[in-house]
């Protein structure tokens, strides 16, 4: 993409109305505008970090087994009635009336929708286990937006849900979720620690959150350094391999984390030494929950077992804050020049900077560059504007690309581009017929 034809509004200073680093930074970047209280649109460079962040939860969630659905963001309140969640949620919850009078509402959450559609769907103990998920737009009426997309009203979620016959095949079934969330959280860079968590509304026994740590994070959080040194990618599993994925849910869980809701000060002297007790600021971007029957039983999704016996089924379900992501994201990886984005979620991999424009030679070779790399399925964001050199270098330090190639007349003579990397600030010289293998043979992080 031509920055000359990209939409791309650039903030010089910080806007008044931002508290944290990650609002300033996607207001400034032109990630979002917002709409009204709490509601944002979704820019181009944003939308794209949105997108990137999307498949990678799609990709993890396939891989896991889980099968992708699509849910209406409008319910009806009948089935909220029938789980009794239609009074007890609270004002959070947008409620409507359709012209014919019936009572609607936008969704918060949908257990009671993916259980309704599970239960007309299965025909016997043979459709299980099930795990659905989809990727939606979701709207929680918070009493007082702020922090951007971290706190807002309308957010995007993915949202699955799991279905067995017994408690023990749910617990596998949550299992695989919790993998999974390991592996999806570090394909993007962070380190998002599982905290035994409170079930909240949602319900249950059994509840983990995933935070990341940040100062401007909601919850304080208590756990093992030890998390740090574990293995959290490199690992490939067979999810159908109920020991083995158990094993690596037992080796997460065996180490202390927990939320300060549940924080248990004791038992955190007791199982961590003193040098490793870490305390702190977590953002929550992810949270599953194994809470059993309590949406299938008052639903009616019962089928009967081998034996013809009837059997409740036992549920569970598991989200992540995808459009939250993207502020978390850059509260734990940014510094005083703007967004630092890891690889596999940014919006453009390389950051092509032409510091003459309209130079014969330098346009020609920049253009060279671009088409190649274009060609080769890198994604570049190619400064072709007639601006200053450091209003350059600010613009995509403040966009925080993964890389940047500089070229200049002055490089060209020798027959050499800079290469920028953003995370660590290191330069060196590359030739120019180097250029395009050096990050078609990179594989993004």
């Amino acid at each position: 993409m031509r920055l000359s034809n990209y939409f791309m509004p650039i903030l010089r200073d910080d806007p008044k109305e931002a508290e944290i680093v990650s609002h300033k930074l996607m207001l400034r970047a032109g990630m979002i505008r917002q709409e009204s209280a709490g509601i944002y649109s979704w820019l181009p460079l944003g939308f794209q970090v949105l997108k990137n962040i999307e498949q990678i939860v799609r990709e993890e969630q396939n891989r896991a087994g889980a099968i992708e659905v699509l849910m209406p963001t409008i319910q009806s309140a009948d089935l909220w009635r029938k789980s009794g969640r239609y009074d007890d949620y609270g004002k959070e919850m947008l409620r409507v009336t359709d012209r014919h009078d019936r009572d609607m509402l936008y969704g918060p959450t949908n257990e009671e929708m993916i259980t309704d559609i599970l239960r007309s769907g299965i025909q016997s103990y043979k459709d299980l286990p099930r795990n659905l998920y989809h990727i939606q737009w979701k709207f929680r009426d918070e009493v007082r937006p702020r922090f951007g997309i971290m706190r807002g009203r309308e957010f995007l979620m993915k949202d699955a849900y799991s279905f067995d016959l017994s408690a023990e095949a749910g617990r596998h079934s949550y299992n695989k979720m919790f993998v999974s969330y390991l592996r999806l959280f570090d394909r993007m860079g962070l380190r998002a620690i599982p905290m035994r968590a409170d079930t909240g509304p949602i319900g249950g026994d059994l509840s983990h959150e995933f935070l990341i740590l940040a100062e401007t994070g909601e919850s304080e959080v208590h756990f093992d350094r030890d998390f740090y040194d574990m293995n959290w990618s490199e690992f490939e599993i067979d999810y159908d391999d109920d020991a083995r994925v158990a094993s690596v849910v037992k080796e997460f869980t065996s180490k202390y984390a927990a939320t300060d809701e549940i924080h248990d000060q004791a038992e955190y002297e007791a199982k961590v030494p003193a040098e490793k007790r870490l305390s702190g600021r977590g953002i929550e971007v992810g949270h599953i929950f194994f809470f059993g029957t309590k949406y299938s039983e008052p639903l009616g999704c019962v089928v009967q077992d081998e034996s013809g016996k009837s059997v409740t089924i036992h549920s569970g379900s598991y989200g992540v804050g995808i459009s939250r992501l993207a502020g978390a994201i850059i509260e734990a990886s940014h510094d005083d020049a703007g967004i630092i984005w890891p690889e596999a979620v940014a919006p453009f991999r390389v950051g092509l900077i032409n510091l003459k424009s309209g130079d014969t030679e330098t346009d020609g070779m920049c253009d060279k560059i671009y088409r190649e790399l274009t060609n080769a399925g890198v994604s570049v964001l190619y400064d072709d504007k007639d601006d200053r050199a450091g209003g350059k270098f600010a613009r995509m330090d403040l966009i925080g690309l993964p890389w940047q190639v500089i070229i200049g007349p002055r490089g060209l003579k020798d027959g050499i581009a800079e290469v920028k990397n953003r995370a660590t600030g290191e330069r060196e010289n590359v030739p120019l017929d180097q250029i395009v293998a050096q990050f078609a043979d990179r594989a993004p992080a």
